[in-house]
């Protein structure tokens, strides 16, 4: 075999190589496995032309049909975000929330944002709904009525991320924090209530007192009329006259002459 034909051998085993692999590549392209928790959706061109696709192996036409996979499992989004109380207090809250996609409204969700839709939707609309929920309530409710601001808060998310075919599973205000003006405030107001209410106990320790005394005090004078102290004289003694006296005697006890 000459040079000629070696390099005609080479070519066209290169070739056949290169079909082989297309048709490899071609082949395996041509599938695309759906796990379970996805949804899959067969997009042609950019328009979507399937969203029944099960779980397991799907075909679809190389270099023509993508599928594309959306996630349908619980899901968590943590952020914070600052807001202000419905007196002009700022307020910076963390947050927890546990979601998940509609399986029936994942073509919609995709037509609209795409699979970002963590980012592009659902943390914009957690933001607003916290701060259009805390601005309802003053900065001390924000603290003494929690729960009730994080009902409000869920109610509010839930709403705005229902439109998109996000369902809201669960929500957490994991922390809340007020300025540290606000927070000094608090504690020097608290110091001052518990220091008025150990006053308050005191003084009516004081009158309780005082009330007692004044009232043994009347139940004594009651008892001291003459008629009892008579009686009192005559129950404890003991029917002697006194054993000593002074006789005749009695002026030099004195010196008196």
């Amino acid at each position: 075999m000459n040079y000629e034909e070696e390099a005609k051998l080479v070519k066209r085993i290169l070739i056949i190589g290169g079909i082989v692999l297309f048709a490899l590549i071609t082949l395996f392209s041509s599938f695309k496995t759906i796990k379970s928790g996805e949804v899959g959706l067969k997009v042609r061109f950019g328009k979507i032309v399937n969203t029944k696709l099960n779980e397991g192996f799907n075909f679809k036409i190389p270099y023509i049909e993508k599928i594309v996979k959306v996630n349908i499992k619980v899901q968590k989004a943590e952020l914070t975000t600052e807001s202000s109380t419905k007196d002009m207090q700022i307020v910076n809250t963390a947050i927890a929330v546990n979601y998940r996609v509609d399986s029936a409204k994942a073509d919609n969700l995709y037509r609209q944002v795409g699979n970002d839709y963590q980012v592009v939707v659902l943390e914009p609309a957690i933001k607003e709904s916290i701060k259009s929920a805390i601005a309802k309530y003053n900065a001390e409710e924000i603290t003494t009525k929690r729960a009730e601001v994080s009902t409000e808060c869920l109610k509010t998310i839930q709403e705005k991320a229902k439109k998109y075919g996000i369902i809201i599973e669960d929500f957490n205000l994991t922390n809340i924090e007020f300025s540290k003006e606000y927070t000094n405030a608090i504690e020097k107001k608290q110091v001052a209530e518990q220091e008025l209410a150990k006053a308050k106990l005191e003084s009516e320790r004081k009158i309780i007192e005082a009330e007692a005394t004044r009232k043994s005090n009347e139940l004594l004078n009651a008892t001291l009329t003459d008629e009892n102290l008579t009686k009192q004289f005559i129950e404890k003694w003991n029917g002697q006259l006194p054993s000593t006296y002074a006789g005749g005697d009695i002026k030099s006890l004195f010196n008196i002459n």
